[in-house]
């Protein structure tokens, strides 16, 4: 029941701090959050970030204001007790709930930001997708590299784009699918393993996600970079071409990949 916000890079993930506290701190929502970076890839780098001013991030941010205080010795309340069945449906229902309405939160918090400080934010990044044909979705400092192959790519004439998730719990569904319906094949490329022997977290709730579009692209889902393992721009570039080979020239595939490891045995890239 966590809400989870990722950082491509030192800027986002310093931005997605001066934000989570309201989202969390939100009235209907109220749910613990996490802010994701790379570990090492970007919480070991020296980079360059624009820190705002103190008075101005702590007027953002605002006080926080507890439903219920634990000090109160006129609203008491227990705390972390067990949840039994005749309970426990109804409080999952309710988390399930305030889930949802962190979507509106995030966005409402992410719009105000960008008044108060001048950078957008939102559910994910869309970069170049306005006509692509094939494209990736992935989370994470990957992204900047993706970027990089990506320009290349339609330096070429190849219509490829990139969508960087920035907000995978609550899952935006419907909004991925609509970035995504105009595309004829994508790899999700994923950052773990979900040992289901069908691919990582982000592909199952993305492939979910377009089912239901009249005409969905082919999904593949690509694992790579585990335990910090590099990935690099010609590595994007082979996905892209795989893709490429679905969408242009009809190419038999395999929905789960890995990419980058050591293997004796015949590699897809």
């Amino acid at each position: 029941g966590w809400i989870q916000i990722y950082a491509e890079n030192n800027q986002e993930a310093y931005d997605n701090f001066l934000q989570a506290m309201r989202i969390a701190e939100t009235d209907d929502v109220r749910l613990p959050i996490m802010v994701c970076q790379d570990g090492f890839i970007t919480s070991h780098a020296v980079e360059n970030i624009i820190l705002e001013d103190t008075d101005t991030v702590k007027k953002f941010a605002g006080e926080y204001k507890p439903a219920h205080s634990l000090l109160d010795p006129d609203s008491t309340l227990a705390v972390g007790p067990y949840d039994v069945c005749p309970y426990y449906m109804e409080h999952k229902v309710q988390q399930a709930q305030a889930m949802k309405n962190a979507k509106k939160a995030i966005l409402d918090v992410a719009a105000d930001f960008e008044r108060t400080f001048g950078r957008k934010y939102g559910f994910f990044e869309e970069y170049r997708m306005d006509n692509a044909e094939i494209a990736i979705v992935l989370i994470g400092s990957t992204a900047g590299t993706a970027k990089a192959c990506v320009d290349e790519l339609r330096n070429k004439g190849i219509k490829a784009g990139l969508i960087k998730l920035r907000v995978f719990r609550p899952f935006p569904a419907e909004e991925l699918a609509a970035a995504l319906s105009n595309c004829k094949a994508v790899a999700v490329m994923d950052k773990s393993e979900g040992f289901s022997a069908h691919g990582g977290p982000v592909f199952a709730d993305t492939s979910a996600a377009c089912i239901n579009l009249p005409k969905h692209p082919v999904l593949i889902d690509v694992v790579f970079g585990l335990g910090g393992r590099d990935c690099r721009v010609e590595d994007i570039a082979k996905v892209y071409d795989y893709l490429g080979g679905i969408a242009y020239e009809g190419k038999t595939y395999e929905t789960y990949i890995h990419l980058g490891q050591r293997s004796n045995e015949k590699e897809v890239f």
